[in-house]
């Protein structure tokens, strides 16, 4: 088989985007008996910033699970690049670029080393992206008793609070990054690779693809992604936040909105529109339950019966696909 016959869905998952119309129309009569209102501009525009977040991340980390891979370091790349980010900047706007250069340069060098550790020297993904991320959590715990730095007064304006409309800068920043996502994915070559190598890294292989090369370059863009997340939340909080990812659950919440959107966990099928999609559904049942001030216990309880249920339905698909 041709590592280039292998390549991503080309269209979304259907059943996530009618999972969230369906969640949407429910909360909105729900909350309407409540004497609420979902559909107004204040809840439309926070929904979207928390998809923003989280739909960065959530990118990034579809390309390594694409590749049959994962990363566990992501919450503290996010952490460390608000820091990075709100620490050269000082309130400057002068050193603006600088600080968002070097933010990004850190991240990247974490997925460097996240890549190297899986690819190299052979170690399992979620020890090897596991392990980076308890570094990085010494580093911040010792580091830092809480908020440091000031974020640049134009980055606050623009990504973190300018709008076009009721849609912020950030939500149209992710819809880029997932743009450019899905064209590396269906359009190049090392999104073919990359999917033959999550699909069967053995036959990929055989068939010419360098698997080593593949799988680094996708924790690196996944890094990436994470930083940019961080330097979006640094221009939200006007300074850098030690533990803005780990509070965030942004390592879990990126994985469960992944596999929500249809992207095996085995790697080798999925789309970053599927993705988009499951970021979405956990951000309308943020938004839904806050405004029916449900309890954040009960809220988790919620979202982890829903990621049960999508991987349960996805396992039964991909059992009638090879049963046939």
């Amino acid at each position: 088989m041709s590592a280039l016959s292998l390549r991503p869905a080309r269209r979304p998952v259907p059943g996530v985007f009618v999972a969230l119309t369906l969640t949407l129309v429910i909360g909105w009569l729900v909350i309407l008996l409540d004497g609420g209102q979902l559909f107004n501009q204040s809840t439309t525009v926070s929904l979207l910033h928390v998809a923003a977040g989280l739909g960065l991340v959530a990118v990034g980390q579809t390309l390594v699970i694409l590749g049959g891979s994962l990363d566990l370091s992501v919450a503290y790349v996010i952490s460390l690049s608000t820091l990075v980010a709100a620490e050269t900047m000082n309130g400057s706007d002068g050193a603006l670029v600088p600080a968002i250069g070097l933010a990004l340069a850190v991240s990247a060098g974490i997925g460097l080393l996240n890549g190297l550790l899986v690819t190299k020297l052979r170690v399992n993904a979620f020890i090897a992206t596991l392990g980076v991320g308890l570094l990085l959590k010494g580093y911040l715990d010792s580091g830092y008793d809480g908020p440091a730095g000031t974020t640049s007064p134009t980055l606050v304006q623009s990504p973190g609070y300018q709008r076009v409309g009721p849609v912020p800068l950030s939500f149209l920043l992710l819809l880029a990054v997932t743009g450019a996502a899905w064209f590396a994915l269906s359009r190049t070559r090392f999104g073919h690779h990359l999917v033959a190598v999550g699909g069967d890294p053995e036959v990929a292989r055989l068939s010419g693809v360098r698997n080593d090369r593949v799988l680094v370059t996708a924790h690196v863009l996944c890094s990436l992604c994470a930083g940019l997340a961080g330097i979006y939340l640094a221009s939200r909080l006007g300074s850098g936040a030690p533990r803005v990812g780990t509070e965030g659950l942004y390592d879990l919440e990126s994985i469960a909105a992944v596999v929500i959107g249809g992207t095996a966990l085995a790697g080798g099928r999925g789309s970053v529109v599927g993705t988009v999609g499951g970021v979405l559904l956990l951000a309308s049942i943020d938004a839904i339950f806050n405004q029916l001030e449900v309890d954040a216990f009960f809220k988790q309880v919620i979202r982890g019966v829903i990621i049960i249920a999508a991987v349960a339905v996805y396992a039964r698909r991909a059992l009638r696909k090879a049963a046939s």
